[in-house]
C-alpha cells in the first residue's frame, strides 16, 4: 500500500466497524492476493490450508516449514497490495507464548495489519486450554499491539457434536479479556446460533462463509462484522485447474471458471497484476 503501515492497521480495524460487514477473501500466494486486492476487496487474508498445501504440507500440524512459508508470504506481500492484509498463523505453529509473540512482531514488521490465531490443537487433538490460549493472545498483543488479533474458537470446527454455545462464549470472554480484537467461530451456520454470538460477544464476530447456507445479506442482517472465505477460494482454484486440464485432455470446451461467460485472465493481465 502507498499509505503507512500504521494507517493500514488503523484502516483494517475500522473495516470491522463499518456500515457493511468486511468480506475477507483468503489468498495463498502473492498472485492470488494481488488479484483479489486488484479487484477492489478492502482487505485480504491468507488461508493456512492454502499456504500449507501450496508448499506440499498438511494444514494444522504446527509445522516449522509452514510457519516459515507463512512468514515468507507476509514479507512478500509487504508493499504489494493496495489494501491491508491479515495472516492466518494456525495455533501459533506450536510455539509457546514467547514464540507466538515473536511471530506476531515479525508479522507486524512485515506489514501485516492483523493475524488469526486458533485454539484448535495440532492434528485435530482437541482444543487448547482457554487459560493457555489467553496467554498466547496476551503475549502476541503485547508484542504487536496494533495488529487486529482475530481469536478463532474451534468448538464448532470439524466436530460431529459441538458443545453448547455457552462454552464458546466463555472462551470468547477469556480471549477478549486477554486482548483479542475479534472472535471467529468457524463451523457455526444456523442463523439462531449466529445471532446469539453477535448478541453476546462485545466485539466484531467473524463467520466462515458456507456456500448454500449463508448469504452476505443475511449475515449482515444478523450483525456479523467479518465474513471469511477460508480455504474455499483455494479449493475452488484447484478444482478449476483440474476441470480445465481434463477438458483439454478430453477435447471438450474449457469450463467457464468466471461464471459470467467470460474467459480466464490473460498472460499480460497477470504480468501487470504483479507489476511487470
Amino acid at each position: 500500500m502507498s499509505s503507512s503501515p500504521e494507517y493500514a492497521t488503523f484502516h483494517f480495524h475500522a473495516l470491522h466497524h463499518a456500515d457493511q460487514p468486511l468480506l475477507l477473501p483468503n489468498a495463498w500466494d502473492v498472485a492470488s492476493a494481488a488479484v483479489l486486492a486488484g479487484a477492489g476487496f478492502p482487505a485480504v487474508g491468507t488461508t493456512s490450508l492454502g499456504v500449507a498445501a501450496a508448499h506440499g504440507y498438511p494444514d494444522g500440524r504446527a509445522l516449522a516449514e509452514v510457519r516459515d512459508a507463512t512468514l515468507a508470504l507476509a514479507l512478500r506481500l509487504n508493499g504489494r497490495l493496495e489494501c491491508p492484509y491479515t495472516v492466518d498463523i494456525e495455533g501459533g505453529f506450536g510455539g509457546d507464548a514467547a514464540q507466538v509473540a515473536n511471530l506476531a512482531g515479525e508479522l507486524a514488521e512485515a506489514g501485516a495489519a492483523g493475524l488469526n490465531l486458533e485454539d484448535g490443537l495440532p492434528g485435530g487433538a482437541g482444543l487448547q486450554d482457554p487459560a493457555r490460549q489467553a496467554e498466547l493472545i496476551s503475549a502476541a498483543k503485547e508484542r504487536a499491539p496494533g495488529l487486529f488479533l482475530n481469536a478463532r474458537i474451534d468448538t464448532h470446527w470439524l466436530v460431529d457434536a459441538p458443545p453448547p454455545l455457552s462454552v464458546t462464549l466463555s472462551r470468547a470472554e477469556s480471549y477478549l479479556a486477554a486482548g483479542a480484537d475479534g472472535i471467529f467461530v468457524p463451523g457455526v451456520v444456523a442463523d439462531d446460533d449466529v445471532a446469539v454470538l453477535v448478541a453476546e460477544v462485545p466485539a466484531p464476530v467473524n463467520i466462515l462463509f458456507t456456500p448454500g447456507r449463508h448469504t452476505l445479506g443475511r449475515l449482515a442482517e444478523l450483525g456479523v462484522r467479518r465474513i471469511s472465505t477460508g480455504s474455499l477460494l483455494f479449493r475452488t482454484a484447484l478444482q478449476a485447474t483440474l476441470g480445465a486440464a481434463e477438458a483439454i485432455r478430453e477435447g471438450r470446451e474449457l469450463p467457464d471458471v468466471t461464471g459470467t461467460g467470460g474467459g480466464v485472465l490473460g498472460y499480460e493481465d497477470v504480468q501487470r497484476m504483479l507489476g511487470e
